[in-house]
């Protein structure tokens, strides 16, 4: 049997989703602050806030539940790991040390890790409740 058009559109989309909320979300969350805080003893904190973060994560999840619920998962953990790489460099790259390119990185490999996770306790939760693999 063969797939049609709608089985390559929702594999498109299952990356598209995740890339695009992932841009979204970062610009949300974290694109407008772009300041370092100066606390009372005279270190330097930031620019963002532990809650911040937080928020990016919980409101990424939908859109990484969603494709990876569809039989997407690789498209949820590529494109969720594409538009958080992709908002990084875009929001970093005027640094003039150039040490932005390691934070690049390590948001490359952290979002490709922690939603490789969250792909796999998706899809065993939805064979838990009956659904095909």
């Amino acid at each position: 049997m063969t797939q049609g058009p709608r089985g390559p559109l929702i594999r498109l989309l299952s990356f598209l989703v995740p890339a695009a909320a992932a841009l979204a979300m970062w610009a949300a969350w974290l694109g407008w602050d772009q300041h370092r805080d100066e606390r009372p003893d005279g270190t330097t904190t930031g620019p963002y806030a532990a809650w911040q973060v937080i928020g990016l994560l919980l409101t990424l999840l939908p859109a990484v539940y969603w494709a990876a619920s569809r039989h997407g998962a690789a498209g949820a953990v590529l494109g969720t790991t594409a538009g958080l790489t992709g908002a990084a460099y875009y929001d970093w790259s005027d640094d003039a040390s150039g040490l932005f390119v390691i934070g690049v990185g390590l948001v490359m490999l952290g979002s490709l890790a922690v939603t490789a996770v969250v792909c796999a306790l998706v899809r065993a939760a939805g064979r838990g409740r009956g659904r095909r693999p």
